[in-house]
């Protein structure tokens, strides 16, 4: 990986689901899927980072299916190998869980994250048993575990139910609606600061109508064009690598969800990149 600036890993792992499996061939559908992208810079943006920046795909991570155990490990070295070389990431899952492990190599390095989540859910339900595995909790480890600065952290798209939030500000879908993709934006920065930043972005934070092909689907989510104005808006805020999770291709024939997940992943490409690269 010499000279590498960005690192781009594949986690086919979806054993932390609540209901529908099928996130372990994501990052397998969003590689397909970015063959449509390469071709021309990201619209919207005043840089083109595949040209600008050396990105390595690394493939996926190995693990052993029957050894649930040994997972989170697993992901965490691997993580923690490409981090000791310079080179940020972006992942491809998989479930929500995979962010859990990733963020304890991130906080080794970088000390408590703001953590900028695009979601449906909150991912803050109450579970202090930290050797379970379950995507519906990565942040409340994550937070209890001091690997998250909650006060400098923002979820986006929210639209289910959390009683106990563990300080963190919310844009749940609906301010979204109403406010406008460039208030979100600005809200945002607000709130990170100059604090080093790792975007997760669940493929639910879109509309069913938009990424069938997920999990958990939750109706009024975002529109695509919502989220792309979201991120762009970003620019200039310390993003140090980030992820796309809960792309479930068996949900969607059309493959439109694992699209948007490419151009998402695009899109967090490019946030990094214009930190690395000192564009602002």
């Amino acid at each position: 990986m010499t000279g590498a600036d960005l690192a781009i890993l594949g986690v086919p792992f979806d054993q932390a689901v609540t209901h529908r499996p099928g996130s372990r061939f994501g990052p397998r559908a969003i590689r397909e899927a970015s063959t449509l992208q390469p071709y021309d810079p990201p619209y919207g943006w005043p840089f083109d980072p595949l040209s600008e920046l050396h990105v390595v795909d690394t493939g996926d991570l190995a693990f052993d299916y029957a050894r649930t155990s040994e997972f989170p490990n697993a992901l965490t070295a691997r993580i923690r190998e490409i981090l000791a070389q310079g080179v940020g990431t972006v992942t491809l899952g998989g479930d929500h869980f995979i962010t859990l492990p990733i963020l304890r190599a991130y906080a080794e390095k970088f000390g408590p994250l703001s953590v900028i989540q695009f979601d449906a859910h909150s991912d803050l339900w109450q579970d202090d048993d930290m050797e379970r595995i379950d995507h519906g909790t990565f942040l409340y480890k994550a937070v209890k575990q001091g690997l998250v600065d909650p006060t400098r952290s923002v979820q986006i798209g929210i639209r289910t139910v959390t009683e106990d939030r563990l300080g963190l500000p919310m844009i749940d879908a609906r301010a979204v609606h109403e406010e406008g993709p460039d208030a979100v934006a600005d809200q945002v920065r607000r709130i990170v600061g100059d604090a080093p930043a790792y975007v997760t972005f669940d493929i639910d934070a879109l509309d069913p109508a938009f990424a069938p092909g997920t999990g958990t689907p939750v109706w009024g989510g975002l529109q695509s064009w919502q989220a792309a104005a979201i991120l762009r808006g970003l620019a200039g805020i310390r993003v140090v690598g980030g992820d796309v999770v809960e792309v479930s291709p068996p949900y969607d024939t059309t493959g439109a969800t694992a699209i948007a997940g490419a151009h998402i992943a695009t899109e967090i490409m490019c946030l990094y990149g214009w930190h690395r690269l000192g564009k602002g």
